[in-house]
């Protein structure tokens, strides 16, 4: 039996997503971890930061499009849902950035411990998890009036530039060969000749960033038209591959990264992103457009910090997260997405 030439069409777009989202992650990764060995800066700040703004970038223009659509112009369609010019879904925004959490930690994290053990670093436990925790208290507190002003919105996103920066300068500080110890000393050496190849770095990572966002949004938006061919209803696309949608990019680079043993990615990554996206994503948000979202679920809030808080024990126990671990956090977000679908907020 033949497939329609639509049904052709579309998983042919499919494939291009998936090859996008490859190479996407490869050049990321290769481009973010020698960076890091080029400038003495710590793969794990590295993922932190550059890595983790990069993979967040979907959030913020879904966030960005959904609450203010009079303010940037993204094509109807792009990154995987329609908005018309001057319609708003401040719900959209909040629930994208909720959601995304969610299956930054249960689902990523745990698809890359089942691939590779991955190895937790004291700093992560020490200053990152802390500060994951805490903004995520903050943003619920801001949350109690289910509506987010634009002064809480600038807090939110000043928040982010003293975290960038207070990261980048405490890793200036730290010892190097401590903080190179997953990479090869030939590694190291080669990086560390002719910084001319810098420029080939920047290259790769923008090259990554763009491919990861359009490869995620070709798999959206084609993964869509399959799933309305074959009947599914909107309530299940929308909520779930809109928001798997959004967090393919991470996903993409923690399985690249789980393949080259660069653990330090992975948990930057994760991580970093979560905060990106609670400090960032929907302070930038809040403070362009004030979000108002009052049919969002203290379910979902509650799930979210629960992961938040939950993960510090996972990661602090024996340093690192290992395939049972990754086994159970992936349990949790297919849970997640089932209630999700069952109750079709």
């Amino acid at each position: 039996m033949f497939l329609p030439v639509e049904l052709l069409i579309h998983f042919l777009w499919l494939i291009g997503g998936f090859v996008l989202l490859y190479f996407g992650a490869e050049w990321l990764v290769k481009g973010a971890s020698e960076i890091a060995l080029r400038l003495g800066i710590s793969p794990l700040v590295v993922g932190l930061t550059v890595v983790a703004f990069g993979t967040s970038m979907p959030e913020l223009l879904v966030c960005l499009k959904a609450n203010s659509p009079e303010v940037i112009a993204i094509p109807a369609g792009w990154l995987g849902f329609h908005i018309d010019a001057g319609t708003t879904s401040p719900d959209m925004a909040l629930g994208n950035i909720v959601g995304s959490n969610i299956f930054n930690i249960a689902l990523i994290l745990g698809v890359a411990a089942v691939i590779r053990p991955v190895i937790v670093h004291m700093q992560l436990i020490r200053r990152e998890l802390p500060i994951l925790v805490g903004s995520s208290i903050v943003f619920l507190v801001m949350m109690s009036d289910k509506q987010l002003s634009s002064w809480e919105g600038y807090v939110l996103a000043s928040g982010i530039l003293v975290y960038i920066a207070a990261n980048v300068l405490l890793s200036r500080k730290a010892k190097y060969a401590k903080q190179f110890e997953e990479f090869e000393q030939e590694e190291i050496e080669q990086a560390k000749k002719g910084s001319s190849r810098l420029i080939v770095d920047v290259a790769l990572i923008l090259l990554g960033i763009v491919a990861l966002v359009f490869g995620a949004d070709w798999l959206v938006v084609h993964g869509e038209q399959i799933a309305m061919i074959f009947g599914v209803p909107d309530v299940i696309i929308s909520l779930t591959l809109f928001a798997l949608g959004t967090s393919l990019p991470e996903l993409a680079t923690a399985v690249v990264a789980a393949l080259k043993r660069q653990g330090d990615i992975i948990t930057g990554n994760a991580i970093g992103s979560c905060i990106f996206n609670i400090l960032a994503v929907i302070g930038i948000t809040a403070a362009v457009k004030p979000v108002c979202g009052k049919a969002i679920a203290w379910l979902d809030l509650g799930v979210m910090m629960g992961l938040t808080i939950i993960i510090v024990p996972l990661m602090w126990s024996s340093m690192k997260l290992n395939r049972k671990e990754g086994i159970g956090l992936i349990c949790v977000a297919f849970a997640y997405a089932t209630l999700v679908v069952v109750v079709q907020r």
